[in-house]
């Protein structure tokens, strides 16, 4: 049996070296992913960038099946086939370079995943949850537009299908409009981190600490001890006050003694407040001044800080400052002012319960 013999259309030799294209495409590509790409993973791993990381852990997921059916198209170039041969030659290896890129869009998705819980050390439990169903939903997408290239590589009107669905979609998208806002509002505080799990936040006309942060709601503990359940788009939406996130308390104090103080002591009160306040473990003395003449008061305001943020301190140093001040003025004969009346007889006149 010669060479030039023709099975199936094709002389043997163009079927040798069809053979020979697969055995060398297949093993230099396989060769290619078993080596090659391993260096460069060990490479990756001792460099601080993570591109590098990422595009070994990609290329790291290429199947064994892409690399045989790529052979087989490679191979099927040098041959006289028959046409519906050749097409399904074709579309299995447009297929196969379809999904592998589906994998390595994946395995680029579950990387950021990976990062992301590496770089929290686990620790906010939520905001991990929260990431991996956000790449579940990347991935799902990532798979349908896999899903309707193969469809549209086999023939399928993907647009035809697209517009049949079309009114059921608008129908989903609308009812499904503000789901899809609390999601992409929840990746957005994931992200930009405008408030963590613990922060004290006041938006709008409610205010509590962050219970947890879920994929369409942020719930809050109020004061009262009720649990306040917001929309996540609704929170990103409103103005936050985060108090979580002072570094200073600010507080101030006014007081009021009686208009028969003596000038000295009223000179003097200032310095005895100065002197109370920085008495307090972490607080800070800011001001203290005569700040008016009221009605039935001389009044002071101070003002001071607490180097932490925590309310309860805050209060337990307010509640000190307050009791010292009251001791000082009884121990000085310095009477705090409030509102009264004096009445006033003028000899000669009746009063008017005497008319």
């Amino acid at each position: 049996m010669g060479l030039d013999q023709t099975i199936y259309g094709n002389a043997l030799s163009t079927w040798l070296i069809a053979a020979g294209i697969y055995a060398v495409t297949t093993l230099a590509l396989w060769l290619l992913e078993r080596y090659a790409l391993r260096a460069f993973a060990r490479f990756a791993s001792q460099t601080r960038t993570s591109i590098d990381d990422l595009v070994a852990d990609v290329l790291g997921e290429t199947k064994f099946a892409l690399i045989l059916f790529v052979g087989l198209f490679a191979a099927s170039l040098v041959l006289e086939l028959d046409p519906v041969v050749a097409l399904v030659i074709r579309r299995a290896a447009v297929i196969a370079i379809v999904v592998q890129g589906g994998i390595w869009a994946s395995a680029a998705i579950a990387f950021w995943v990976r990062r992301f819980v590496d770089a929290t050390a686990g620790e906010d439990a939520e905001a991990v949850t929260m990431v991996a169903a956000l790449s579940f939903v990347g991935r799902l997408a990532v798979w349908s537009v896999v899903l309707l290239l193969i469809l549209d590589n086999l023939g399928v009107e993907v647009a035809a299908l697209l517009a049949g669905l079309g009114i059921g979609g608008i129908a989903v998208a609308l009812a499904a409009q503000n789901v899809l806002g609390d999601l992409l509002a929840s990746l957005s505080i994931i992200l930009d981190k405008p408030f963590v799990i613990g922060d004290f936040l006041v938006i709008g006309e409610f205010q509590g600490s962050v219970e947890h942060i879920g994929l369409k709601t942020t719930r809050l503990r109020s004061l009262g001890g009720e649990q306040l359940i917001l929309g996540n788009s609704d929170v990103i939406n409103t103005r936050i006050r985060n108090l979580g996130r002072m570094a200073d308390r600010r507080g101030a104090l006014k007081i009021g003694v009686t208009y028969d103080t003596p000038r000295d002591l009223l000179a003097q009160i200032p310095g005895w407040i100065e002197e109370i306040v920085e008495a307090q473990e972490e607080t800070r003395f800011d001001r203290c001044h005569l700040s008016g003449f009221a009605d039935s008061a001389i009044e002071f305001d101070t003002i001071f800080y607490m180097t932490v943020p925590e309310y309860a301190r805050f209060m337990d140093a307010k509640q000190a400052m307050l009791l010292a001040i009251h001791e000082r003025f009884d121990r000085h004969g310095v009477e705090f002012a409030y509102p009264t009346q004096v009445v006033y007889t003028i000899p000669g006149r009746a009063t008017p319960d005497a008319r």
